[in-house]
């Protein structure tokens, strides 16, 4: 690489430009077999090495308890959005149910398997549209870092088998698509993504910037990826009923997505996750860096996915730890292109830097405990030994998995407090009671538990905002039929229906 008297590598790499690249040529059949005959077996081993924490605990987080019951009620002839409620898109329940269809409903192994399945076909596409844009050696690099990095943050976020994990294959299907002018896949990559998560249509800016900027016919061009993008999320809607996919996965989160209520608690939270993933990154970020100041990559649509994916991290503003995830692959891609610019060494340093920042966040995943998934599992074995397997429990928390865990079913489709006081975006201040919840849900709520009254009620809101004392339509549901049992379980305070209250009920 030719040097400046100064040593600047200016000169060797002005070049470049910051126009979209003309794509490699592809392989030619035959000769780039041995290329993934070799990559492939490694990324599967990596994959394999940087998931072994997924399968140590039954269950890493809420997300994926209210997807289990979600998938047990569906199982049961539970409808999505109707009797069967969450604010994200169809795409992810239903693969939990089709889960238990085939393997049983008592493990979430099978999905874990699928999680590992999602981030190593991530880096295969990564790895496929870096070889195509840069070489070989980029495309290599792209696999590796994209398997290091994906666990760099609380393992609760990365190892569990949720929303953003399976999303990523559909984001990086979509810029790879369109980075080879197949725009109605393209599309359908986009739909599969906003499908998981709605966040997931980040990925249709990058997508439209290549259209722009290589597509001819342009019109045509967009007529293919639009109808690869609607068709399926058309479907969607019109399998659950469009109203209610309307209101559960658009129109019904106004205060989830609100930022008032909880400013420094969500601005500490969103820190805190961008200090880990940026020490994921302490192997990507200084190549970019470096290469940013001197050169241009040519990567102009892998800037903007970044920047959209940013986009998709603030929305709602509660920066979650597994929201972060979606900026991985962007990253992955920028550290590809600056890697094969820069001189051998370079990379050596990235890699190491990468791996040893992995070895960090696996020994986390391995050995931090669980102490919220202990709670839930004690509380289950009580909810088990006070009521009968068909009679409905309601667990007034946020904690959905301990139905799950109690195998009990929940007496109402709210399968969290969050749902009916907004607490599930994280606030612990103003905006939390009955009037911030879901809009309609408390009349659907008192209904629900007045037809089917639950056998025990478990109030696990252990002094947070939400408990009912705050909250008078279950205050006094409480006080007119149960009464509390002696003892608690960490905290959590179980009711049993009184005597009288049976006697009246027709389902005592």
């Amino acid at each position: 690489m030719h040097r400046t008297p100064t040593g600047s590598l200016a000169p060797s790499l002005s070049v470049r430009t910051s126009r979209v690249p003309r794509p490699r040529a592809e392989p030619v059949p035959g000769r780039g077999a041995g290329y993934w005959t070799r990559l492939l077996p490694a990324l599967a081993a990596l994959a394999v090495l940087t998931r072994l924490p997924s399968f140590r605990h039954s269950l890493w987080n809420p997300d994926e308890g209210y997807l289990a019951v979600q998938a047990r009620q569906l199982a049961a002839g539970g409808a999505l959005y109707d009797t069967v409620v969450d604010r994200k898109p169809p795409l992810l329940p239903w693969l939990y149910e089709a889960a238990f269809a085939v393997f049983g409903d008592t493990s979430l192994g099978p999905l874990r398997v699928a999680a590992l399945g999602a981030q190593l076909l991530t880096a295969v596409l990564l790895a496929s549209t870096a070889r195509r844009r840069w070489g070989d050696r980029a495309g290599r690099v792209a696999g590796v870092l994209h398997l290091l990095v994906s666990i760099g943050l609380n393992p609760e976020d990365t190892q569990a088998a949720t929303f953003e994990v399976f999303m990523l294959p559909f984001t990086v299907a979509a810029v790879r698509c369109a980075d080879r002018g197949q725009w109605a896949r393209a599309g359908l990559a986009v739909a599969g993504a906003v499908l998981t998560k709605q966040t997931g249509g980040a990925a249709l800016v990058p997508v439209l910037w290549l259209l722009w900027r290589t597509a001819a016919p342009r019109r045509a061009a967009l007529l293919r990826a639009g109808a690869g993008l609607c068709g399926p999320v058309l479907l969607g809607a019109l399998l659950t009923g469009p109203a209610g996919f309307l209101f559960w996965t658009v129109t019904g989160s106004g205060a989830y997505a609100s930022f008032t209520g909880s400013e420094l608690h969500v601005l500490a939270r969103g820190l805190a996750n961008t200090a880990l993933l940026a020490l994921a990154c302490a192997g990507l970020v200084p190549p970019v860096v470096r290469v940013l100041r001197i050169a241009r990559t040519g990567a102009a649509d892998v800037w903007l996915w970044l920047a959209s994916s940013a986009g998709a991290v603030l929305t709602g503003f509660h920066f979650f730890g597994h929201y972060y995830l979606q900026l991985v692959p962007p990253l992955v891609l920028l550290a590809a292109a600056a890697l094969q610019i820069l001189p051998p060494q370079r990379l050596t340093a990235a890699l190491l830097a990468s791996a040893c920042a992995c070895a960090l966040f696996l020994t986390w995943g391995l050995l931090a405990p669980r102490p919220e998934l202990a709670h839930a599992e004690r509380l289950a074995a009580a909810v088990r030994e006070r009521s009968a397997p068909h009679e409905p429990v309601l667990v007034w928390g946020i904690h959905p998995e301990t139905y799950w865990l109690s195998h009990r079913a929940p007496a109402t489709r709210y399968l969290t407090a969050g749902l009916l006081t907004n607490y599930s975006g994280g606030r612990d201040g103003p905006q939390v009671g009955e009037k911030y919840g879901v809009a309609g849900s408390w009349p659907v709520f008192r209904t629900e538990l007045a037809e089917r009254p639950p056998a025990l009620i478990v109030d696990d809101s252990r002094g947070e905002p939400y408990g009912p004392e705050r909250l008078p339509s279950l205050r006094r549901l409480l006080a007119a039929h149960y009464e509390p049992l002696a003892g608690t379980v960490d905290g959590a305070v179980l009711y049993v229906r009184t005597q009288s209250a049976s006697a009246a009920s027709p389902a005592g």
